[in-house]
């Protein structure tokens, strides 16, 4: 199939998913194109997609010199802070931020009058394999962003555990969600907290179910020429 099928059927089963639970269809796709070539990606521009994630810095910056003015450009990895210095002009969104060294990095780096957008990512599963604040220290680590002018929290990000069965993946984004709640009714100007990142190939319709405003999405759609994305 073509990228651009892969793209309809999802769209699809988003659209159903929306109307199990009963919300709007306004879900961001974000195609994660991290094991894909150029032309492939270029492939998914030409069907419509108009969000790219990369995880690697390497695959950021490369994107980026081929395609920041075709579309929306996610960092969706753990970022270190020696090398946000390389991330900050050229993404749109940051969904990653977990530590405030980082905050600080990205505040001192950001050009002056512009905001950086970013998602605090929370590993609500508690994994060890996995980045993020814990959910119990996110209001006070999301309070404490208020002294880096140029970091906006528009979010909150998570990854739940690859499941056989992706509705065993509901709790995890459900928390998420209620965690997102009591954050955007803190009403913190410098974080509005309204969206959600959360979701991937083998769960993004219970993701879309529990709430999500983006979801990041590699093999499903974009497909796979190393072999082992998701």
């Amino acid at each position: 199939m073509t990228v651009a099928d892969n793209y309809n059927r999802i769209q699809k089963a988003i659209k159903q998913a929306c109307e199990l639970a009963g919300r709007d269809s306004n879900i961001n796709i974000i195609a994660v194109t991290k094991y894909v070539s150029l032309q492939k990606t270029e492939e998914a521009l030409r069907a419509g997609i108009t969000h790219l994630g990369e995880n690697r810095m390497e695959g950021a910056l490369e994107k980026w010199e081929h395609f920041h003015d075709k579309a929306t450009l996610h960092f969706i990895g753990s970022l270190q802070s020696k090398k946000a210095k390389h991330i900050i002009e050229k993404y749109d969104y940051i969904h990653s931020l977990d530590r405030l060294s980082l905050a600080k990095e990205l505040d001192k780096r950001c050009p002056e009058g512009r905001k950086i957008r970013c998602f605090v990512q929370v590993n609500v599963s508690g994994e060890d394999s996995k980045s993020g604040i814990q959910p119990d220290e996110a209001v006070d680590f999301i309070e404490s962003l208020k002294e880096f002018a140029a970091v906006e929290v528009v979010g909150l990000m998570t990854m739940a555990p690859y499941e056989k069965n992706p509705e065993d993946t509901r709790p995890i984004f459900r928390r998420l969600r209620e965690l997102r709640d009591r954050i955007r009714s803190l009403n913190y100007p410098h974080a509005p907290c309204g969206e959600l990142s959360m979701g991937m190939s083998n769960d993004y319709t219970v993701a879309v179910e529990e709430g999500a405003t983006y979801i990041r999405i590699g093999s499903l759609l974009v497909g796979n020429e190393q072999g082992n994305a998701k």
